[in-house]
């Protein structure tokens, strides 16, 4: 075998760097390692300043662990360093990167090197940091005389391979140091939890844990504090230096700390959060930390709570009059000393406690038989609220209830002791965040102090103007909005334990049990009140019927408003009154019964003008407002407070009817009404809307039906005194004999055949139709009937210079030689031709008809016009009627013949539109129907219904109004 080759300096490099790791890997002496590092560095990097230093984390210093200077003086290097914001050592602790400087000497980032710098000539300088597992564990600074920081690739790995391993070495040898000095808490606990077991005395096992506490953790001081609910402030119970204090002491007021003092440090500690404030840490608020730590005259303070039921009874503390950092040993230790102070606490009083829930629950039960016993609602609540005042302690007992209809809630029942007054305002409807609260709650809501809590923001005011500092809330109703609520008040700060809250909650549900009863029993009571209010009324509608005297009328319309009133409890309850056409409203007073409400009577309204009466009318249905937001012409004669309330309603019963009225209700306050009250309010509103329409069409109907009794009397008997007189001379006609002239002799008998005639169709007249029509059945030729027709309007004729047509008949009338005919219509077939068509049925009334129309058609014309009259044979179908045995309807068709006169004249749209079949008619509003000649076309289109014919009025495109008349015609057998 041959003789080996000597080794390269890479390989040298390389075999050297393996044995340092693995020195560094197999040490665990701190200075061993150093010097370990140091000597490699000088050996394989050509620096002139080496140094090595440690990072202390906690705090945030440098210790120098040695190095290499030029003069080998180390001192410098041994020195501690403390990291500076904006320093370069600090920023490779934090960023755990290399970092290079070109010339030390005049980095100002590094001013303590300056000299060091200087003295040795150094330049070039690199800072790296010794880390393991993103964890600084140290710094490396290497220096050179050279400009520059510049370091080879190759040089750099080895120099980053060495550094990790040491950093790993140190990260180890830290870790094995911990472990070693780290105290264990189990067994000191378990100690205290033997002492704590064997002990009778609450006050010694206190002692117990404050000793075993201060020699665990050794502080300056180690305190028991105990919390007093009623006062509202700890005392000091128990100390390391005091083994034992009396409440009542001097020693314990100079100890004893308000809850104001200590707010935010109190709030963590009831949530059970354990308050650590050390060197430059804490886990409050740092202007409370000073305030604290000045209050207790301490530099750090370790506290736990001690909790049993949520409730805080206290808390332990350790105290130190120089800053420290708390372990987690020392807090685990402080919270497990705590926590078993909090499971035999409540043995102290467990006779008491006890004794306590026995009461309890026999109050709950008392309250519980409240609901099924004959008592009202105030005697229940009496009876609970003592007990409960008595039992928390508390001033006052307040039983809300919310009013929808103000929208606020209500003291429906309030108990203090006999020095308080009762409270008299009412309280403003929950915030939404409040109501979500209340909402999601399971057990009272407690304000222990009102001047600092914000919750209930908007009932403070009221309610610490009348002395409330601390309070509890229950909802008794479950809800988005609760209905009812139980307060309990105390005129101090102060806080109330679970039990007490516990035990409120079950007290509110069961008032929340009687108030739901008493609710549904003041329901049944506005219900029998709104089915009275109605009864009422309907009985006042009833009692019209036989009223004909306005003033009665006013009277009961009086009556119906304060019916009305009553159901919304409004003191003003008023009319404004108009017939149709009026523009000005009559008031009519109903209820007024607040100094703070009225009408000005002898103000002027107009219909038209006034706002609230026209939003009234454009409102389908009931309208509320406030009176702020009423116009001022509305407030001239309305005088009603600005925050009080509107109900407005219109007098309609129908759309297309005319409106008579607006009913108006207010109140002085502000009022959310409930749906049932105002529903009722629009139904009797709208009962009174129908009686006075019903009222007015009677007295109209009643009116008209007088004025037509008279007239028909007075016609009739006149017409009895025309065929009187008329029978007489016919009698003395007949008496005198023929005259001898023949021609003479003839025109007198043609006279005479007229003038019995007409005397006996006026006997028939006077027996048949004397109070109503009868209807007779007859046929006549059309053609006869149209020239009997024209005949009796040829003076209309004749004066206006009309030309009249007749068109459909197909035959012409034979000129005559009669001055009577030279002006009749052209085209009428004479009496001795064949007539074509007749109709059938009450002749004189369908003859009466059509010289109407030809009347009005006449009026209506212009001079020198022309009046067309069309005739044309229509076929009908026509139903047949199985209860009608009548002839008349048993064919399956029906002919008919439809007579068109034309004319070219003016009409009123209006009156076209009312006398269409199909337009609703409202007999109270002003109409073109109510005068002649518009009303005798009304009675022609109701005639001509009757007699089983149609008669209609349109106008065509050309401006021609056309009165089409349909006329049953005579069939062959009639």
């Amino acid at each position: 075998m041959g003789q080996s080759q000597k080794p390269i300096a890479a390989e040298q490099q390389i075999i050297l760097l393996g044995r340092v790791l693995q020195s560094l890997r197999e040490e665990d002496d701190v200075d061993v390692l150093i010097e370990t590092t140091i000597s490699y560095l000088k050996e394989q990097f050509d620096y002139r300043l080496i140094w090595i230093a440690l990072y202390d984390r906690l705090n945030h210093i440098l210790f120098g662990k040695g190095g290499m200077t030029p003069d080998h003086d180390t001192s410098f290097l041994r020195q501690r360093v403390v990291l500076s914001p904006g320093d370069l050592l600090e920023q490779v602790v934090i960023e755990q990167h290399p970092l290079g400087v070109a010339d030390l000497q005049t980095e100002i980032r590094a001013a303590e090197w300056h000299k060091v710098a200087e003295k040795f000539h150094i330049k070039g300088t690199i800072i790296l940091p010794i880390r393991y597992k993103d964890r600084c564990l140290g710094l490396l600074l290497l220096g050179s005389e050279r400009w520059g920081y510049l370091l080879t690739g190759e040089a750099k790995a080895r120099l980053m391979m060495v550094l990790g391993e040491l950093g790993a070495a140190l990260y180890q040898n830290e870790m094995h140091l911990q472990q070693k000095q780290t105290k264990r808490t189990d067994e000191p606990l378990l100690e205290l939890l033997e002492n704590v077991r064997t002990l009778t005395n609450l006050n010694q096992r206190l002692e117990a844990a404050v000793q075993a506490t201060h020699k665990f953790v050794f502080p300056n001081r180690t305190n028991i504090y105990w919390f007093d609910r009623e006062g509202r402030y700890f005392w000091c119970r128990m100390s390391n230096q005091l083994v034992k204090v009396d409440r009542d002491s001097s020693i314990q007021q100079a100890a004893g700390m308000t809850v104001q003092e200590l707010s935010d440090f109190y709030y963590a500690l009831a949530v059970n959060k354990i308050v650590s404030i050390g060197d430059a840490r804490s886990s409050l608020k740092s202007h409370f930390t000073a305030k604290l730590l000045q209050r207790l005259k301490v530099r750090s303070l370790l506290a736990a709570p001690i909790i049993w039921q949520k409730n805080l009874l206290g808390f332990l503390a350790v105290e130190s009059n120089e800053p420290r950092i708390w372990t987690e040993t020392d807090k685990n230790f402080v919270q497990g000393a705590a926590g078993l102070l909090s499971l035999v606490a409540p043995t102290e009083n467990m006779e008491s406690t006890i004794k306590q829930i026995q009461e309890d629950a026999q109050l709950t039960s008392q309250v519980a038989q409240g609901i099924y016993s004959e008592h009202d609602l105030q005697e229940t609540l009496r009876s609970c609220a003592k007990r409960v005042l008595a039992r928390l302690g508390a001033t006052r007992f307040l039983v809300l209830q919310y009013d929808s209809e103000q929208n606020n809630y209500q003291f429906i029942y309030q108990s203090q002791p006999y020095n308080r007054r009762s409270l008299t305002f009412t309280l403003n409807s929950l915030k939404e965040l409040d109501g979500e609260l209340l909402q999601r709650s399971t057990q009272a809501v407690e304000i222990e102090n009102l001047d600092e809590d914000l919750r209930f923001f908007n009932w403070r005011p009221l309610l610490l103007e009348n002395g409330v500092r601390s309070l509890l809330v229950c909802k008794c109703t479950h809800g988005y909005l609760p209905t009812a609520l139980l307060v309990i008040t105390h005129e101090t700060h102060r806080s109330w334990t679970t039990l007490e809250k516990e035990l409120l909650w079950a007290v509110s549900q069961q008032i929340g049990v009687i108030i739901r009863q008493w609710q549904l029993h003041n329901r049944t009571t506005q219900q029998q009140k709104v089915s009275q209010a109605f009864e009422q009324c309907l009985h006042i509608l009833t009692e019209s019927q036989n009223s004909k005297i306005e003033v009665e009328k006013k009277h009961l319309e009086r009556t119906a408003l304060e019916q009305i009133a009553s159901i919304l409890g409004c003191p003003l309850a008023v009319l404004l009154s108009w017939s149709p056409g009026e523009s000005w409203a009559e008031i009519i007073p109903g209820v007024i019964a607040n100094s703070q409400l009225g009408i000005f009577s002898d103000a002027s309204i107009s219909v038209q003008a006034d706002a609230l009466i026209q939003w009234a009318l454009a409102t389908e249905s009931y309208l509320t407002l406030k009176v702020d937001s009423l116009p001022p012409e509305t407030r001239k004669w309305l005088n009603a407070p600005d925050k009080g309330q509107i109900l407005v309603m219109a007098l309609c019963t129908n759309a297309d009817y005319e409106t008579t009225g607006v009913v108006l209700l207010a109140d002085y306050q502000e009022r959310r009404w409930s749906e049932e009250s105002l529903s009722a309010t629009a139904m009797l509103i709208s009962q009174l809307a129908w009686w006075r329409r019903q009222k007015r069409i009677t007295q109209l109907l009643e009116s008209t039906t007088e004025e037509l009794r008279q007239l028909n009397w007075y016609k009739h008997r006149r017409l009895e005194e025309i065929q009187r007189i008329t029978a007489q001379s016919l009698k003395q006609i007949h008496d005198l004999g023929i005259p001898a002239n023949e021609l003479n002799q003839m025109r007198y008998q043609l006279l005479l055949r007229q003038l019995d005639h007409t005397a006996t169709s006026m006997s028939g007249l006077l027996k048949l139709e004397q109070w109503q029509l009868h209807m007779s059945w007859e046929t006549m030729p059309i053609a006869t009937l149209l020239k009997r027709s024209l005949e009796r309007i040829e003076n209309f004729v004749k004066q206006q210079k009309l030309w009249i047509g007749v068109h459909g008949l197909g035959q012409t009338i034979e000129e005559q030689g009669s001055p009577k005919s030279s002006l009749l219509a052209r085209g009428v077939p004479s009496s001795s031709a064949q007539p074509l068509m007749a109709i059938a049925g009450d002749i004189v009334k369908i003859e009466l008809v059509i010289h109407e129309l030809l009347v009005v058609a006449c009026n209506r014309s212009q001079i020198g016009g022309r009046i067309d009259i069309w005739c044309r044979r229509l076929d009908k179908l026509k139903p047949v009627d199985p209860k009608d045995d009548s002839a008349k309807v048993v064919a399956d068709h029906q002919a008919l013949l439809e007579l068109s006169i034309t004319y070219n004249g003016a009409i009123e749209p209006q009156l076209l539109t009312e006398l269409h079949d199909n337009t609703p008619k409202d007999v109270l509003a002003p109409s073109n129907l109510d005068q002649p000649p518009a009303s005798h076309l009304l009675i022609c289109q109701n005639l001509m219904q009757e007699l089983g014919g149609e008669l209609n009025f349109y106008q065509l495109p050309d401006n021609r109004v056309v009165s089409r008349l349909l006329l049953p015609l005579a069939g062959n057998d009639s």
